[in-house]
């Protein structure tokens, strides 16, 4: 484990120990979660952003085209409300 000293306005203070204290756990906790939480939402825009570069439009119709053209069953078919 390792310490970061961070200074936060009063308001975000006061906001995260009453949400730690309602969440049941501490500060630290709540403030490493949320960094854990943001450090993977960047991590997997990143991922796709790269994989998306890589994405070819002629291999995705060539993969569509290798799917059946049937009806749905019922079960799977979108109402007409939706």
């Amino acid at each position: 484990m390792s310490t970061l000293n961070l200074k936060l306005p009063k308001s975000l203070h006061k906001q995260a120990k009453n949400l730690a204290k309602k969440e049941k756990t501490t500060v630290n906790q709540l403030v490493s979660s949320a960094l854990a939480e943001k450090i993977s939402v960047i991590m997997a825009e990143e991922y796709i952003e790269t994989r998306a570069k890589r994405a070819s439009k002629e291999k995705f119709n060539q993969a569509l085209n290798k799917v059946a053209d049937i009806d749905a069953e019922l079960f799977d078919k979108l109402s007409n409300s939706e």
